[in-house]
């Protein structure tokens, strides 16, 4: 054993299942506590509002001695009672907020959507705070952006000018004045309702031509920030040219995508990097893609999952109940190819929806 890690965070599966592939013992506090948590954990506590995590994290820290804790979304500044492994509270608070975001990518000098101006339109308009895209949303006049706001009273947000286009993510890994870019990600969003922008999913790699320039930007903002380990950096390709989106210092929903395809441990490569080493780029050696299913309706889910894995992972236990929009279990494909990766995942898709009733 390499060492004891507590991974804390409103999901960590994937980073606890990477933790324990690389050698770790892992404990985890975690909002959803499903069934292929148990698989990767020795222990596991469950929280049901970021509001209840720090209480559930000291409690965790009394039942164990712990090398390292490690935070994933939710918890990216969040004061641990032991060693973090990771970017500093100190640091991550600017990447949390979209408007500091914005400042830092214009103070870069990158490509960036620009803030609109009052009374333009479109306009995307998105909270300061929040991970994942789900609020977001397009404006297309002053009643809609009424409307919207009265969705999320109180609640901060920015105005940015539209960037149409592709998706697409660059996994970092950074030692806090350099960085390396391990894979560039196709980002799936749900496309439509009031989570459109939401993420949904990843095709890892991405063969685009206008990766070079996203990893070229990528490394170069990745370097800049101060932040150590893992990180991705969010963009849309355009007709011209690719814009950064933003900054998610932390382990990002692409992870499972990243190590299919290059058959990589991004734990370790994380560890490492927080030590000071960066990894040398690793060579794709298939395509992999992965989809979140949604419920489409209030419903209840009766079936056992689990003997469907790897196929399947965020495995909910038989009898929990999901409301319209929330996410159920999460499937995956992979190919010698992307057209076959998505033929695989969809052909798995519909395996599991039989199942979900």
């Amino acid at each position: 054993m390499r060492g004891r890690v507590l991974v804390a965070g409103f999901a960590t599966r994937h980073v606890a299942q990477s933790a324990a592939l690389a050698g770790y013992e892992v404990c985890a506090v975690d909002h959803f506590c499903d069934q292929d948590l148990f698989w990767y954990t020795r222990d596991r506590m469950q929280f049901r509002d970021l509001t209840d995590l720090p209480e559930t994290v000291d409690r965790m820290c009394r039942r164990y001695s712990f090398d390292i804790a490690i935070a994933t979304s939710g918890a990216e500044d969040l004061t641990f009672p032991v060693p973090l492994c990771g970017t500093s509270r100190e640091r991550v608070g600017r990447f949390l907020d979209k408007l500091e975001m914005q400042r830092f990518f214009e103070e870069l000098g990158v490509p960036v959507p620009r803030i609109a101006g009052d009374g333009e339109y479109p306009v995307m308009a998105k909270p300061r705070r929040g991970a994942g895209g789900w609020r977001n949303a397009v404006l297309r006049d002053a009643g809609e952006e009424t409307r919207w706001a009265s969705l999320y009273p109180d609640v901060p947000y920015i105005r940015q000018q539209v960037a149409d286009g592709i998706p697409a993510s660059i996994c970092c890994i950074a030692n806090g004045h350099a960085a390396r870019a391990i894979a560039v990600n196709e980002q799936l969003l749900r496309g439509n309702g009031e989570s459109a922008f939401g993420f949904s999913g990843s095709v890892t790699p991405f063969d685009h031509p206008a990766c070079a320039e996203m990893i070229a930007i990528a490394e170069k903002i990745a370097a800049s920030s101060g932040c150590t380990g893992t990180l991705g950096i969010d963009f849309v390709i355009g007709r011209d040219t690719p814009r950064v989106i933003e900054v998610n210092p932390r382990f990002q929903g692409t992870l499972d995508t990243v190590e299919m395809a290059y058959a990589c441990n991004l734990f370790r490569f994380h560890v490492n990097a927080c030590a000071g080493t960066l990894p040398e780029a690793p060579q794709a050696q298939i395509y992999a893609a992965r989809r979140i299913l949604f419920a489409e309706r209030d419903l209840i889910l009766d079936a056992d999952l689990k003997d469907l894995a790897p196929v399947v992972s965020d495995i909910p236990w038989p009898g929990t109940c999901f409301e319209e929009e929330q996410a159920i279990v999460s499937v995956s494909g992979t190919g010698q190819t992307r057209d076959e990766a998505l033929s695989v995942l969809d052909k798995n898709i519909s395996s599991v929806r039989q199942y979900i009733r």
